[in-house]
């Protein structure tokens, strides 16, 4: 029995999980389908290749899929990049979906960024395929295009692509978007530099010019800017539409990737909300935001949410996963966070888990899902203690209706302020190794990996002070008080 992979978040079933490549979402509110297309590696010597996952109706139900792309000719990695949707929705006379693949092509040359079709997104999500070497065989249905970015006078060594559909030439809601927008990095991994491209059919880019702000970015200018993702919402306070920009700022230790708020105009990004951080635990990093194949029957409900999941890392490079205690007893490292869905109040961003979390935690083995609603004064406290299989703590959450802290009791805890206006609620979600944590109606989020040989007897809650617990659910089993 695995006692570290959690059941309801993306893992690579066999070897280490790099990060999230793409996430599509097919079908619609009735019937839909997500797709988790991430990068990993058999090993730590192994090429890197896109693994492919399907959960039908939420989130939380992962199939393992054949191989969506991997390296061929000299192509030493194949690596992240984005999935969308076909032109015209992509959707043939009998239904099948089409979706283009835009990913990081890595060969002792350099990089550079390249497309792949596939005519049928439920035909490469089929039965797995195996070699004799009991390897994944690469989806069939998936169709390599060749280079659509490479080098040129300015920017070399294009890689990380994010592909959405082109909203800035849109006034009206209700029409269909033309042409694409990329967000990718190019130049050295020392001193990288985010750019801008454009394209009217997703195969001839134009580059606008590197990203660049106008106003006040909070960002660091000491890390270095990566995975560069964007999305549209629009604020639920004053109605109007912005983009929401997603960078990881790499640091020497831990990577800290935040969100910026504003609009981008061409290749200038001019700033509403300065940098704040997108997640305050342990291990978070590059995130990814979904895409879709089906436009919302009403155009005012096109940018009032969006989803995304995030890496459960310290950092994106320079850790060795191989030190996961689950890589040597279980064979496989690192693990996504559960899909979050996001909104946007008064240029924050807010962020929920998705519908339908609470039963799919009532209906797994082991994870533990603990929602309180309370009143926390100053000088009080909230503390729920996650309680390993000898009931004793392997990790204390602790809200003074200030700050919220989560302490792996290794050390090393992280804090993040909570905004007094907000609501004194926490949700925590136990997962195998995963621990999530959301606070303040979802203005402040953590993601930590923890480790429990003995499992977990559940998570026990207890106020001090004035603190008040009106009200708290316990989904999942056993529920310790």
């Amino acid at each position: 029995m695995s006692v570290y992979r959690p059941e309801l978040h993306v893992t690579a079933e066999r070897g280490i999980l790099e990060g999230p490549a793409g996430v599509i979402r097919a079908g619609d509110r009735e019937h839909h389908e997500w797709h988790m297309f991430y990068q990993y590696k058999l090993d730590p010597d192994a090429a890197s290749a896109w693994g492919h996952e399907v959960s039908e109706g939420d989130p939380f139900s992962w199939l393992e899929c054949n191989d969506a792309i991997v390296p061929v000719g000299g192509e030493l990695n194949v690596r992240a990049g984005s999935v969308v949707a076909s032109e015209d929705s992509g959707v043939d006379s009998d239904g099948n979906q089409a979706i283009d693949l835009y990913f990081t092509s890595n060969t002792a040359a350099g990089n550079t960024i390249q497309r792949a079709h596939a005519d049928d997104l439920a035909a490469i999500s089929d039965e797995l395929d195996e070699a004799e070497d009991g390897r994944l065989l690469p989806a069939a249905g998936v169709k390599r295009l060749g280079a659509v970015v490479q080098d040129d006078e300015e920017f070399t060594s294009f890689r990380s692509p994010c592909v959405v559909r082109d909203w800035r030439e849109c006034e009206d809601l209700g029409a269909t978007h033309v042409g694409w927008i990329m967000l990718a990095v190019t130049g050295p991994t020392e001193s990288p530099q985010p750019v801008v491209l454009t394209s009217g059919d997703g195969q001839a880019w134009k580059v606008e010019g590197a990203l660049i702000f106008e106003g006040e970015s909070g960002l660091d200018t000491t890390g270095r800017l990566v995975a560069p993702r964007i999305t549209r919402l629009r604020d639920e306070v004053d109605n109007e539409i912005y983009d929401v920009l997603f960078l990881t700022v790499e640091g020497t230790e831990r990577d800290r990737a935040v969100y910026l708020v504003g609009k981008l105009e061409g290749n200038v990004f001019k700033v509403t909300s300065p940098a704040a951080p997108l997640d305050y635990g342990h291990d978070f990093t590059r995130p990814r935001n979904s895409t879709y194949t089906l436009e919302p029957a009403n155009a005012q409900d096109r940018f009032e949410r969006t989803y995304f999941f995030g890496f459960m890392a310290k950092a994106g490079r320079n850790i060795d996963p191989t030190e996961e205690p689950n890589w040597a007893s279980e064979g496989w490292a690192r693990a996504l966070t559960l899909p979050r869905r996001a909104t946007l109040q008064h240029g924050v961003l807010y962020q929920v888990p998705a519908p339908g979390l609470p039963e799919a935690v009532q209906s797994s083995r082991h994870a533990l899902m603990w929602t309180a609603l309370c009143d926390i004064p100053v000088g009080s406290t909230v503390v729920a203690d996650v309680l390993d299989g000898n009931e004793e703590p392997v990790a204390v959450i602790t809200h003074n209706g200030e700050t919220l802290t989560v302490d792996r009791l290794d050390g090393d805890p992280v804090e993040a302020k909570v905004n007094e206006d907000d609501e004194d609620n926490i949700t925590i979600i136990v997962d195998g190794s995963t621990l999530e944590v959301f606070a303040g109606g979802g203005s402040v989020v953590t993601s930590s990996r923890i480790w429990s040989e003995s499992g977990y007897t559940g998570i026990r809650s207890r106020v001090t002070g004035d603190a008040e617990i009106f009200n708290e659910w316990r989904r999942g089993f056993p529920s310790a008080r």
